[in-house]
This record gives structure tokens, sequence and C-alpha cells, in this order.
């Protein structure tokens, strides 16, 4: 099928066309990565139940097990962990309204993590009924469900990780103590519980010019300015507010 649009030139046309090759590759290179990950063998068994703090059926603060976090038939759970309190390196604002905004900078929450959330809130029913998804995060309960009202988060689960190990264990705390943004995957086999994937991109040795993008292909926003000529470029950085009252 040759695909035309009103106006282009010849030389458009001849440079799209082979843009287009190279995102037929890109798309096959992403189905071999996605196949890779799922022929990965038998990860690692979590090394004890952690007990998180969150929200009970009654909405009174209650402790949760990570076994708890799996619901009959979803054997995957994705965590995802919250930079709150933000990386001591990050000055940008923090929120300008609501309680939050009372608390010291260094223990606010993190704008980049924060936009991530609020793209996902919205894709969470359309995971809950295939698999298990939360929101892990140090800071304490009371902190993390206010910051999610004062956001208009409605679907997400949220955690606090205060109390346990497991952020310090699953690589979403770097070694002087600063929370890191990592998302892991589990998988249950029966009464086994075992680590199945990790963003651990993070860690790895980055081009010039690069961000992370450890999560590169879930986050919308940063997807939707490649496709523009601006591209990532400028001064484009996630912010909690952007010139609103």
């Amino acid at each position: 099928m040759r695909i035309s649009f009103p106006g282009e030139t010849p030389e458009y046309r001849a440079a799209r066309d082979r843009l287009l090759t190279q995102e037929i590759e890109l798309r096959r290179a992403m189905e071999a990565v996605a196949a890779a990950r799922r022929a990965l063998p038998p990860g690692g068994e979590v090394p004890e139940d952690y007990v998180f703090r969150g929200a009970g059926p009654d909405g009174a603060p209650a402790d949760v097990r990570l076994s708890e976090l799996f619901a009959p038939g979803r054997d995957s759970l994705v965590l995802y962990s919250f930079m709150f309190p933000r990386h001591p390196h990050d000055d940008r604002p923090g929120p300008r309204t609501g309680r939050t905004a009372e608390l010291p900078l260094a223990e606010g929450p993190c704008p980049s993590c924060t936009a991530f959330l609020d793209q996902l809130d919205g894709a969470v029913r359309h995971l809950a009924p295939y698999l298990n998804f939360a929101v892990v995060a140090r800071a304490p309960l009371e902190r993390l469900l206010t910051f999610a009202e004062e956001r208009g988060w409605r679907q997400l689960r949220l955690l606090s990780t205060a109390g346990n190990r497991y952020s310090r264990d699953y690589l979403a705390e770097a070694a002087d103590g600063a929370a890191e943004p990592m998302l892991n995957v589990f998988h249950r086999e029966g009464n086994r519980i075992r680590h199945f994937w990790g963003s651990e991109l993070l860690y790895a040795p980055m081009d010039p010019g690069q961000d992370p993008r450890h999560l590169g292909t879930l986050e919308p926003v940063w997807n939707m300015f490649d496709l523009t000529p601006e591209g990532r470029g400028g001064d484009r950085d996630e912010q909690l507010a952007y010139g609103e009252a």
C-alpha cells in the first residue's frame, strides 16, 4: 500500500520511507526484547514476606503483606517505587498548595515520579483484570494518601515501605540511602513468590545526552515528545505544576 499526505515533496516521501524501515526494525526489536524477557529463567525467591503499610478495606491504616497483594487468578505483581521523599539533588519546585506543600522540599514527592503516576492512574483500570499493581514509597502512609488525594489519583494503590527492607533489597535505594525509581515485577508460583524482572537499565551506563529511560516504553509523555520536531530537548522536564494558579 502506497501512502502519501497532501503537499508532501518527493524528498519528504523518500526520507519518510527510510524512517519507516527503521520503525519496523524497532518494532521487531521491541518484540524480540519482550520475548526474551518472558523467557527469563526463574528469578530469586523473595527473602521475606514484606509487610507494608496501606489503607485497609475500611480505609484505616493496616499492615499488608507482599503475598496479600496477589489477587486470586492473577500471579504477576508490578511494584513501582515512588521517590517520596525525592532524590536529595532534586531542587525542582514542590507542590504549591495543600498539606504536602508544607513539607520541606527534600521530604516531598519527586515531580518525575508524580508525572509518571499521573499517567498510570488512568491505566490501572485496564491492568487490574489481568495483573496486580501497586505503588510503594518510603514516606509514611499518611503523606502518601494525602498527596494522592491532592493529586486526584483514584485508581493507584499506595503502600509505605517505611517499616521494611523492600526498597533496599530491590534497588529502590542507592548506597547513600537516596531513593531510586525502580519498577519490579514479581511472579507467584504456588506458595512461592519470585522476582521476575526489574528496571535495571536505571543503573546501566548511558549514552551521551540520554536519561536512563529504564521505563521509556511506558511513558506516554516522553514518547509523545519523540513524535515532534522538538523532541525531548530544551528545558522540558516534568514539574508538579506548569504555570497554573
